[in-house]
């Protein structure tokens, strides 16, 4: 049985158009985009290019997007960024409990310095509610940071009401759509966000490039200080290379929405359907409001580091790690109120593109004789 791959929530492979599109840059086109003669402005139009190839996935102005290093620095900078630009106005922050940590860990470092942050639970699908998040908003609330698409269940967050409800408060808006770009559709107009994070290798983009929209009018306290790169607002000579990936992805992921959306979502159910014979597992996340391509799904009394061992050609991912004495269940599934003996066999399957239905079924039939296997 050759390997196969599960697990795109993590990280998917470089499409071929944008490996193509990104060659003459490792070789032919070097310039620095500052510089003023020819080298340079070959290398600023492929800049301007890949920003508004991006700007039109998210739909907004390509002057609100600029380039970093990926999403746990963009939503450091939108996060912190808000933050220390606009204490004036108040120190308290909303957000949920089951946040990447690049955001809940950003969140605590700002309760260190003087910030006070409102972690929001989640119902039994992991799906935050709006009346939670009124109930949440004081005086002093001055940011509302919510992912779109949960990483470990698929969940999505109804951040189009959030951001509804935060504007009649006058409160900025942030969501993380690392996991939801590329997967389902993120329009900057009919989501109202005012501060919105991209993730380049999550959407067959290269690793180590990401961005942030940045509304007009939102101010931010610099995270990265030196030139006037980005309009001045994140330092650092461009990344040529990957800028000119992250565009490629952009422009393939615009085109190829629906049918990426109708191919995940058919190999998931089939996945589903094909695991459905066994007993005492169940499917977690909401079966409304998620992403096409993720099934987690819950394995009673079953370790799940244990699963995967015995799974040498799946790769997916776990989310719980059993100890001598103790279970580590992720946060999200803690927030879910997951009974024990089903979050501790918890693993997360997500396809992608260049998953088959072949492989859907082959990988199908080796858990479910990992699990009768593990359960004699």
């Amino acid at each position: 049985m050759q390997a196969i791959y599960l697990d795109y929530n993590a990280t998917t492979p470089i499409a071929k158009e944008v490996a193509d599109e990104m060659k003459p840059y490792l070789y032919d086109y070097f310039g620095n985009p500052s510089s003023s003669h020819i080298y340079g402005r070959a290398c600023k139009k492929a800049v301007d290019k890949g920003r508004k190839q991006l700007a039109a996935l998210l739909n907004c102005d390509v002057s609100e997007v600029i380039f970093t290093s990926g999403g746990t620095e963009s939503n450091n900078y939108a996060i912190k960024g808000y933050a220390f630009a606009n204490k004036s106005k108040g120190n308290h922050i909303i957000t949920t409990s089951i946040e990447h940590p690049a955001v809940s860990e950003v969140c605590k470092y700002l309760e260190s310095e003087g910030f006070e942050v409102t972690y929001l639970p989640v119902d039994g699908t992991g799906r935050v509610q709006v009346a939670d998040v009124e109930a949440a908003i004081r005086p002093e609330t001055i940011l509302i940071s919510v992912m779109y698409a949960n990483n470990e269940v698929g969940t999505l967050q109804p951040i189009s009401e959030i951001s509804e409800l935060a504007k009649k408060h006058g409160i900025a808006v942030h969501s993380d759509c690392s996991q939801a770009v590329g997967k389902v559709p993120v329009d900057i107009q009919k989501m109202g966000v005012d501060l919105l994070t991209v993730a380049g290798h999550k959407f067959y983009g290269p690793k180590g490039i990401g961005a942030l929209y940045i509304g007009k009018g939102i101010k931010l306290q610099k995270l990265i200080h030196g030139a006037d790169h980005e309009n001045n607002l994140r330092a650092g000579t461009e990344n040529v290379l990957e800028i000119v990936g992250l565009g490629r992805a952009a422009k393939l992921a615009k085109a190829n929405l629906e049918t990426s959306f109708v191919h995940d979502k058919s190999l998931v159910n089939r996945l589903k359907e094909a695991l459905s014979i066994l007993d005492d597992i169940q499917f977690n996340g909401n079966k409304d409001f998620c992403l096409p391509n993720t099934l987690s799904v819950s394995f009673k009394n079953i370790e799940a580091n244990t699963l995967l061992a015995n799974l040498p050609h799946v790769a997916a991912s776990a989310g719980a790690a059993c100890h001598t004495d103790s279970i580590s269940v992720s946060a999200t599934l803690a927030a879910m109120n997951l009974d024990k003996a089903y979050a501790m066999g918890t693993i997360r399957f997500s396809v992608g593109k260049y998953n088959t239905e072949d492989e859907i079924d082959q990988a199908a039939e080796a858990i479910i004789e990992a699990v009768n296997k593990l359960r004699v």
